[in-house]
């Protein structure tokens, strides 16, 4: 229990003093640079599987 006791003690300090906290503008723009790229990979994602289900449309059909 001690050692338990121990390891939340120095987790805590770690996080309070060496951890570097982005500040609140970093933290926002990095957010939105993430919010972008997801919707840019998600629409490219989306062309091409509309791509292959046209393509397996299409050979489907000619057999």
């Amino acid at each position: 229990m001690i050692k338990l006791k121990a390891f939340m003690m120095e987790s805590y300090d770690e996080m309070r003093l060496k951890v570097s906290w982005p500040k609140y503008a970093e933290l926002q723009s990095s957010s939105v640079l993430v919010l972008v790229a997801s919707l840019i990979f998600a629409l490219l994602i989306g062309i091409i599987d509309l791509a292959f289900d046209n393509a397996m449309d299409w050979f489907y059909s000619a057999f």
